[in-house]
């Protein structure tokens, strides 16, 4: 953070030691202390703060970049049902023409009855476990 070497420490100590005076210097060293740790709990804090910030921002993006994702597939598939919906109508009015024009694919009412099928004799029972035949 600062670029203060030990020598330089040692320098400010001696005149604080001269200018404060060694009965208070204790006292003083000690409220700097508390000074200093307030400080880096605050720097602390400002940073967790800056970097939550950055979270929330890159969530957002992220958010937003799926939100767009899922919206061009909702488009592709409203698109692709659309025109799914139109061939099957094209389909239709195709048939209902080719109905309309050609009378032998349209059922007759005399048609023949399907042939029923032959009827099976009645079912003989079996003889349980217990039974003899």
């Amino acid at each position: 953070m600062f670029d203060i070497g030990f020598s330089e420490i040692m320098v400010i100590a001696v005149v604080a030691l001269i200018v404060i005076g060694p009965e208070r210097l204790p006292r003083v060293a000690r409220t700097l202390g508390h000074l200093f740790g307030r400080m880096q709990r605050y720097v602390n804090d400002v940073k967790a703060d800056i970097q939550r910030e950055m979270d929330l921002d890159e969530l957002k993006k992220l958010r937003d970049s799926v939100e767009d994702s899922a919206r061009s597939i909702e488009q592709s598939v409203n698109q692709e049902l659309g025109a799914a919906r139109d061939e099957l109508r094209a389909l239709e009015s195709l048939e209902q023409t080719a109905a309309k024009t050609d009378p032998a694919a349209q059922p007759s009412a005399q048609a023949p009855a399907p042939e029923l099928a032959p009827e099976l004799p009645p079912a003989v029972p079996r003889p349980g476990p217990g039974t003899h035949a």
